[in-house]
């Protein structure tokens, strides 16, 4: 870990130091490890800390921050702060967005979609639950959901079982599995997924970190579905936040007199839009994402490219674009880039079109 993410660790075990004290002491001193240095007397009159949490901040040899640095060594734990290149655009473009969290895994350069609801499911939610989440994740999206018990497990199970991408964003500390009896879907989503907080090592699944954590959820998707929830549902207000940030927002109706219906129904009579299958969320969102059959293809298509091509490949898109523009992208010289576009259009992967611009032709 280089220093400024050390600093900036450091500054945010300190009790008291959070989202707000952070971004303001980026916006202050420019770096976190400038802030560190700075004596309590200017944390106070430049940043605007309050006098407690000018002096909260921990030494080196603090127990608890050394135990934190532990933790982060043990679970491989990266920090992904908001001014890194790797932070997640969708999240970073909503009003409260976290300033860092913690990441084990990998993130999915995807796009997002969330699905949320009751941990007190019906079988029939469940199933349907992993079904929509199957098909999604095989159309190449990921499926962002919190670990919980219930409707969140299965979207999480949809997901790996299409060997698709996933994200669980937890309500504690990212070496804490909560709840207990999902430590086997905890490792699972490790092999080849995602799991993110917004809270250090040590932080236990408090009540109230789960609203803090629900704004994360919808602000990394494109929509949230909810499928099932009782009246007062933790899940409706991930519903609440996807509004909040414009986000679309989907449920899937229920009988009437079910109590895990209740959220549902209402959210569908104040204009959520109604699924019963994955279909009415890809119609919605990317209504001309390829079918399942066709991704297959291009997956494989894509396999078989090797390094510099398949990168150039994937830079291309539907949109016009001119040679050089992609060499710029993928770092290529002119003759490198030329090459390579006509061998893809040998393949029939690239259309070119007059004045030295291409297009995907798959």
């Amino acid at each position: 870990m280089d220093q400024e993410k050390t600093s900036l660790f450091r500054l945010h075990m300190s009790p008291g130091i959070g989202r707000t004290a952070l971004f303001k002491l980026k916006k202050t001193f420019g770096s976190f490890t400038t802030a560190l240095t700075a004596p309590p007397e200017d944390l106070v009159r430049m940043a605007q800390l309050t006098p407690r949490q000018a002096n909260s901040i921990l030494a080196r040899d603090e127990p608890s921050l050394i135990q934190g640095f532990a933790a982060l060594d043990q679970y491989s734990v990266s920090l992904v702060s908001f001014w890194d290149d790797n932070y997640p655009e969708s999240l970073r473009h909503i009003h409260d967005p976290p300033s860092l969290f913690y990441l084990r895994g990998q993130l999915p350069k995807a796009d997002c979609f969330s699905i949320v609801g009751s941990r007190r499911a019906t079988a029939s939610g469940l199933l349907l639950t992993k079904e929509i989440s199957s098909e999604l994740a095989k159309r190449g999206i990921c499926v962002v959901s919190c670990l919980a018990r219930g409707i969140d497990t299965a979207a999480h199970q949809g997901a790996l079982n299409a060997d698709g991408q996933t994200i669980a964003v937890l309500g504690c500390g990212i070496d804490r599995i909560y709840p207990p009896e999902n430590s086997r879907l905890f490792q699972q989503i490790l092999e080849k997924n995602a799991i993110i907080s917004e809270f250090p090592p040590g932080v236990q699944p408090l009540p109230g970190h789960f609203p803090g954590r629900n704004r994360i959820i919808s602000g990394l998707a494109r929509g949230v579905l909810i499928v099932e929830a009782a009246d007062g549902s933790g899940s409706l207000i991930t519903g609440d936040f996807a509004l909040e940030q414009g986000r679309e927002l989907f449920a899937v109706p229920g009988a009437v007199k079910n109590s895990t219906s209740y959220g549902t129904n209402r959210l569908i009579k104040d204009g959520a839009q109604v699924v019963t299958e994955a279909e009415d969320i890809l119609q919605a969102l990317w209504p001309n994402l390829p079918t399942a059959s066709v991704k297959k293809a291009e997956d494989i298509f894509i396999a078989e490219l090797d390094g510099r091509t398949r990168k150039l490949y994937q830079t291309l898109n539907f949109e016009p674009q001119h040679g050089d523009e992609l060499g710029r992208a993928c770092g290529l010289t002119p003759m490198e880039v030329s090459a390579i576009l006509l061998d893809l259009e040998l393949r029939g992967g690239v259309q070119t079109l007059p004045g030295g611009r291409y297009i995907r032709s798959r």
